[in-house]
């Protein structure tokens, strides 16, 4: 931070701007009919950045220097145009820039190779943000969806955990599932917080789920790459998988998720039966 005249007008800047916006606007219920202040309040604005409530008071009070991830998600809470985002980059002095949106994800040749073996495996390729960049028959089966349907936009593993109802029967312990790509998707914002696209999916979901804005703001939770899940099938019912993840070294931005069962166990069994129902390659 320059000086502490700055610290004060980026203080006077998020306070306006806190004033500016209803609950409703970011996605939290207005339970309350008589409001002490207008506008959000800072536990709300705090609750939403994932940041203590005497860590944004201090901002506002002009005795913080926030850091460029805290800035970012600042920038989310408070729906910040382009030009406002710039604005409170520069007062709290650091170095701005247009947020980025970056090219869209193909998914890498050798994967897909390896994806297209995989006869009774489910096996997906997620790039960044998770969006699902591959797939192949069986795991268009197991999760009940024929991802070439959805537009590219909306394909994603998180909107589809959260979107789709579907998902949430799907999954045994969808809760486990649920928190476990939330905290993938905290690592990446934290390592991009310059990513509109990143910042534009967290914001809609937020608006959209209590859960994910609950599971957000909370406390940070390390991602696994691996384990097993339990999976409710409406055809082939119960199915105990493991997943593993393979990391693409040539784009890390890239992974294949397969889930597999033991040869001539009863989730092999079923995995072999789903085989049958499974649609061309995509």
């Amino acid at each position: 931070m320059k000086s502490s005249a700055h610290r004060k007008e980026l203080g006077q800047f998020l306070k306006a701007r806190r004033a500016e916006l209803s609950p409703r606007t970011v996605g939290l219920p207005e339970t309350d009919r008589r409001r002490r202040v207008a506008g959000l309040r800072r536990d709300e604005v705090a609750v939403l950045a994932a940041i203590s409530v005497d860590y944004y008071t201090r901002l506002e009070q002009g005795r913080k220097a926030p850091s460029s991830s805290v800035l970012a998600e600042l920038v989310r809470v408070l729906h910040l145009s382009d030009d406002q985002r710039d604005r409170l980059f520069e007062l709290a002095g650091k170095e701005a820039g247009r947020a980025r949106r970056r090219a869209p994800q193909k998914a890498h040749p050798r994967l897909c190779t390896v994806l297209n073996e995989l006869n009774v495996t489910p096996g997906v390729i997620l790039g960044r943000h998770l969006d699902i960049l591959a797939w192949n028959p069986m795991a268009a089966t197991l999760f009940g969806t024929d991802f070439a349907t959805v537009p590219q936009q909306q394909r994603n593993y998180v909107r589809q955990l959260f979107d789709v109802p579907a998902m949430r029967t799907l999954y045994v312990d969808w809760e486990d599932s649920a928190r476990n790509a939330v905290a993938v998707l905290r690592q990446q914002a934290a390592a991009c917080p310059d990513d509109r696209r990143l910042a534009d999916l967290v914001g809609e979901l937020s608006v959209k789920d209590d859960q994910f804005r609950q599971w957000w703001g909370g406390h940070p939770v390390v991602p696994r790459t691996g384990g097993t899940k339990v999976f409710h099938h409406p055809v082939a019912g119960e199915l105990s998988l493991a997943w593993d993840t393979f990391t693409c070294m040539t784009d890390p931005d890239q992974q294949l998720i397969v889930w597999s069962a033991e040869p001539d166990s009863r989730t092999y069994e079923g995995l072999r039966f789903l085989s049958s129902w499974a649609a061309p390659p995509s």
